[in-house]
Protein backbone atom coordinates (compact mmCIF):
# COMPACT_ATOMS: atom_id res chain seq x y z
CA UNK A 1 0.00 0.00 0.00
CA UNK A 2 1.35 3.42 -0.96
CA UNK A 3 0.71 6.43 1.26
CA UNK A 4 1.85 9.95 0.64
CA UNK A 5 2.79 12.25 3.46
CA UNK A 6 1.64 15.75 2.52
CA UNK A 7 3.90 17.40 5.08
CA UNK A 8 7.22 18.61 3.68
CA UNK A 9 10.31 17.08 5.14
CA UNK A 10 12.42 19.22 7.47
CA UNK A 11 15.08 19.51 4.77
CA UNK A 12 12.61 20.73 2.15
CA UNK A 13 11.11 23.19 4.60
CA UNK A 14 14.50 24.56 5.63
CA UNK A 15 15.51 24.97 1.99
CA UNK A 16 12.29 26.82 1.18
CA UNK A 17 12.74 29.06 4.20
CA UNK A 18 16.29 30.06 3.26
CA UNK A 19 15.25 30.67 -0.37
CA UNK A 20 12.50 33.01 0.79
CA UNK A 21 15.01 34.92 2.87
CA UNK A 22 17.27 35.41 -0.15
CA UNK A 23 14.69 36.88 -2.54
CA UNK A 24 16.36 40.31 -2.48
CA UNK A 25 19.72 38.83 -3.45
CA UNK A 26 18.09 36.79 -6.21
CA UNK A 27 16.49 39.94 -7.61
CA UNK A 28 19.78 41.83 -7.37
CA UNK A 29 21.68 39.19 -9.33
CA UNK A 30 18.85 38.77 -11.83
CA UNK A 31 18.97 42.50 -12.57
CA UNK A 32 22.74 42.30 -13.05
CA UNK A 33 22.30 39.38 -15.45
CA UNK A 34 19.78 41.16 -17.68
CA UNK A 35 21.40 44.60 -17.62
CA UNK A 36 25.05 45.14 -18.51
CA UNK A 37 24.79 48.71 -17.24
CA UNK A 38 23.41 47.67 -13.85
CA UNK A 39 26.01 44.89 -13.62
CA UNK A 40 28.81 47.34 -14.28
CA UNK A 41 27.49 49.72 -11.62
CA UNK A 42 27.10 46.86 -9.15
CA UNK A 43 30.71 45.79 -9.65
CA UNK A 44 32.25 49.28 -9.70
CA UNK A 45 29.93 51.29 -7.44
CA UNK A 46 27.88 48.87 -5.35
CA UNK A 47 26.61 51.61 -3.02
CA UNK A 48 25.11 53.41 -6.00
CA UNK A 49 23.60 50.22 -7.43
CA UNK A 50 21.95 49.39 -4.11
CA UNK A 51 20.72 52.93 -3.54
CA UNK A 52 19.27 53.38 -7.05
CA UNK A 53 17.92 49.87 -7.56
CA UNK A 54 16.94 48.68 -11.01
CA UNK A 55 14.10 50.11 -13.12
CA UNK A 56 12.82 52.05 -10.13
CA UNK A 57 12.70 49.02 -7.85
CA UNK A 58 15.00 48.73 -4.86
CA UNK A 59 16.26 45.47 -3.40
CA UNK A 60 15.17 44.31 0.04
CA UNK A 61 18.38 43.09 1.61
CA UNK A 62 19.50 42.46 5.16
CA UNK A 63 22.20 44.69 6.60
CA UNK A 64 24.60 41.74 6.36
CA UNK A 65 23.82 41.32 2.65
CA UNK A 66 24.23 45.05 1.97
CA UNK A 67 27.55 45.11 3.80
CA UNK A 68 28.77 42.08 1.83
CA UNK A 69 27.80 43.54 -1.53
CA UNK A 70 29.48 46.83 -0.69
CA UNK A 71 32.67 45.28 0.66
CA UNK A 72 33.43 42.53 -1.85
CA UNK A 73 35.84 43.38 -4.63
CA UNK A 74 34.98 41.42 -7.78
CA UNK A 75 35.85 41.75 -11.45
CA UNK A 76 32.91 39.73 -12.74
CA UNK A 77 29.37 38.96 -11.68
CA UNK A 78 30.30 35.30 -11.31
CA UNK A 79 33.13 36.23 -8.96
CA UNK A 80 30.82 38.46 -6.91
CA UNK A 81 28.16 35.75 -6.66
CA UNK A 82 30.70 33.14 -5.57
CA UNK A 83 32.17 35.42 -2.91
CA UNK A 84 28.74 36.39 -1.57
CA UNK A 85 27.70 32.74 -1.48
CA UNK A 86 30.88 31.72 0.37
CA UNK A 87 30.49 34.54 2.88
CA UNK A 88 26.85 33.69 3.59
CA UNK A 89 27.68 30.03 4.05
CA UNK A 90 30.44 30.97 6.47
CA UNK A 91 33.20 29.33 4.41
Amino acid sequence: MLTLDSRPSATAFDFHKSVAKRTGLHRLFAAAIVSDQFCSTLLRKPEEALANGYLGQTFILTEQEKTLIKSIQAETLTDLAQKVNRALKGV
